[in-house]
């Protein structure tokens, strides 16, 4: 599987601006081999600051043969200064170089394409106050829609000249990987990057497939994963074969027919969908089809060409502007913790464990680490020590079950950032309000705990920015169709995830808003749910000046609602829940008065916005949107005005 790395370029992916503070640099990049990096700052008008990188400073992770994460983070004696554009570079010291500089190459060189302009090299703005932000998800390569992250780049390149229109950050708010819904052409790439980069295979429990080998060899490997995952029963042999007959738990995602199941598929997928780089690497050779999926495979294909020809853009925001994540269901898989009978189902078998516990892996190298790097310490270290046990590029299975484990067990995917006004980010996956009346109902998505701790936070804050990957106030009818689904026992078929669905955390949640020491302003960002919309929402009889909540939802950032249906749900929406009807009295929300905005490209009915795009918000002194845009994908701008508000609904 090995190929020699003569050719490979040293950077495969990044460099991707993560958590960057005043006296803090946080930075990803991953690398065909280990490096040896120089970090140079350009404050403003200050000198420049060199900063030569050990192994306190950046922390090499081997995830294959020639594949390496290079986590960068460093403590700065003296703070940067804010609201002024800082230059960096990453110099790369030559093989064989010696310790001057003058064998080096930066970013310039070896990633050309993160440059705006005639500029040397990228930069970023340190805010002094929260004063915008850009913000998305849902990010499926193979839908047929520009990508929202070339758009936020185009957008950037018009005022990037000015640091003070330069966004505070980019907020990815879930689903930044589909690992449960892969197009044939990218599974069929992500196996050739795990041979040209030798990533590390695995032994797989539970299946009668010894190994990721075996398994990316097995006939069933392209559009019939379906047949491989647990408990597909319209073809008792495939399951006899690679199961033993035993019934598995049920893997819900409608596409599932290429869902990700290694550790190796999960990573070169991540470095597929940030880095243009890697597909320099690689062809596409269709694999052998039947007539119907080679037609499949060739229209997924010009979709995915498409994709990769705005990579450079994506990746180019990604370098400039502070990037920071959380996750949703499908970085993992569709209906993940859904319901308690569904994990009970799931953790229960160890190939089914292995395959959530697999995007977990990729998520907190990826992923969590940039967004809060002393919190995911433990669990990352742990990680390392797993890839290096490995033995003639195999993971040792039992020590990568045991560090699965720890994750299904980890409570620290939520953070902060203390900037002003706060920013709190959700975790809604994972530490999930089970129903103690029937397993199937929907979980709350945070438990009262994590509700707690989330209260917690807000104390004394005058305004907070939230992240909650699903809106915790959506479209009520919406709402409606998954509760009536959730009481006949089928929750998975809708996707039933919503606040409002669990009557424990609802409350408790809506109890927060009420409590009169968390803030008077809160600003909701929300994706998940494919479409956009902007709620003003005020609590009736509550305390005199407030609290104000305002619900921003942007969604996705290359997804969309079927249109048409999308518009009868509004439709009936507006009918069924007018300020007058009776059908109010049925919500969790009757004490609140909830005010859509209308995006200003759309008919005077009309309150959400279906295309594929990027949010952006811009906030007062106070913490308010004084300005909320949709960045759609075909250049048009929505924007959701204050002074086009419908009447309450």
């Amino acid at each position: 599987m090995d190929e020699s790395s003569s050719a490979l370029p040293d950077v495969l992916a990044g460099p991707l601006l993560r958590r960057i503070e005043p006296q803090r640099i946080v930075i990803w990049l991953v690398s065909s081999r280990p490096l040896g990096l120089r970090l140079r700052l350009f404050p403003g008008d200050e000198a420049p600051r060199d900063i030569a990188l050990d192994e306190d400073t950046c922390r090499c992770l081997s995830v294959g043969a020639h594949a390496h994460v290079q986590l960068i983070d460093v403590a700065l004696p003296e703070p940067l200064p804010c609201d002024v554009a800082i230059g960096y570079d990453l110099f790369i010291r030559q093989p064989n170089a010696e310790a001057s500089n003058t064998n080096e190459t930066g970013i310039a060189h070896y990633c050309p394409h993160l440059l705006y302009g005639e500029e040397a090299n990228p930069s970023f703005v340190i805010k002094s106050r929260l004063d915008g932000v850009l913000h998305g998800s849902c990010r499926k390569p193979h839908y047929p829609t520009g990508d929202g992250l070339a758009r936020a780049d185009a957008w950037l390149a018009e005022r990037h000249d000015r640091p003070s229109e330069r966004p505070a950050l980019l907020l990815m708010t879930g689903d930044q990987i589909y690992a449960d819904d892969v197009a044939g052409p990218m599974l069929v790439a992500i196996h050739a990057l795990i041979r040209r980069l030798g990533l590390h295979g695995e032994f797989l429990e539970g299946a009668e497939v010894d190994d990721s080998e075996t398994l990316y060899a097995a006939d069933e490997t392209y559009y019939h994963r379906q047949q491989l995952l647990p408990e597909f029963e319209s073809n008792e042999a495939l399951r006899e074969r690679f199961f033993g007959g035993v019934r598995k738990p049920i893997f819900t995602a409608a596409n599932a027919s290429n869902h990700l199941i290694t550790f190796g598929e999960v990573m070169a997928m991540y470095l597929l969908v940030w880095s243009p780089l890697p597909w320099r690497l690689i062809e596409l050779d269709e694999p052998p089809l039947d007539a119907e999926h080679a037609r499949r495979f060739a229209s997924e294909r010009e979709t995915i060409e498409a994709f990769v020809v705005e990579l450079p853009a994506a990746a180019r925001v990604m370098a400039q502007v502070p990037t920071l994540m959380i996750f949703d269901d499908h970085d993992v898989t569709d209906d993940w913790n859904l319901t308690a009978a569904w994990e009970e189902t799931a953790y229960g078998h160890p190939f089914s464990r292995r395959i959530v516990g697999n995007a977990l892996l990729g998520y907190l190298i990826c992923q969590g680490w940039g967004n809060a790097p002393d919190r995911l310490g433990a669990p990352l270290a742990r990680l390392e020590q797993l890839l290096e046990s490995r033995s003639e590029g195999f993971l040792p299975a039992a020590r990568q079950d045991e560090l699965i484990t720890d994750l299904l067990r980890f409570e620290g995917w939520s953070y902060c950032l203390p900037c002003s006004p706060k920013l709190v980010v959700l975790d809604t996956r994972t530490r999930r309000w089970r129903s103690e009346r029937n397993r199937q109902l929907p979980s709350g998505l945070m438990d009262w705990e994590a509700l707690s701790e989330f209260q917690q936070e807000l104390l004394g804050e005058a305004s907070i920015v939230i992240v909650s990957p699903a809106p915790m106030f959506g479209v009520k009818l919406i709402e409606s169709v998954q509760r009536i689904f959730s009481w006949v026992g089928k929750p998975l078929l809708v996707d039933a995830e919503n606040w409002m669905a669990h009557r424990g955390a609802a409350s408790v949640m809506l109890n927060i808003f009420r409590h009169t020491r968390t803030p008077g302003n809160y600003v909701i960002l929300s994706g998940d749910v494919h479409y956009s919309f902007v709620y003003d929402v005020r609590i009736r009889q509550m305390r005199e000046r407030g609290p104000n909540i305002w619900q921003i939802t942007s969604s996705g950032l290359k997804n969309e609602f079927p249109d048409t249906l999308l518009d009868w749900f509004d439709r009936l929406n507006r009918w069924l829940y007018a300020p007058w009807s009776p059908l109010n009295w049925f919500t969790k929300r009757r004490k609140m008065h909830v005010r859509p905005r209308i995006p200003d490209h759309a008919k005077a009915s009309e309150r959400v916005y279906n295309g594929a795009g990027i949010g952006y918000v811009r906030f007062d002194e106070q913490g308010r949107p004084s300005e909320v845009m949709q960045l759609g994908n075909a250049g048009v701008t929505v924007r959701f005005e204050r002074d086009r508000q419908n009447r309450p609904g």
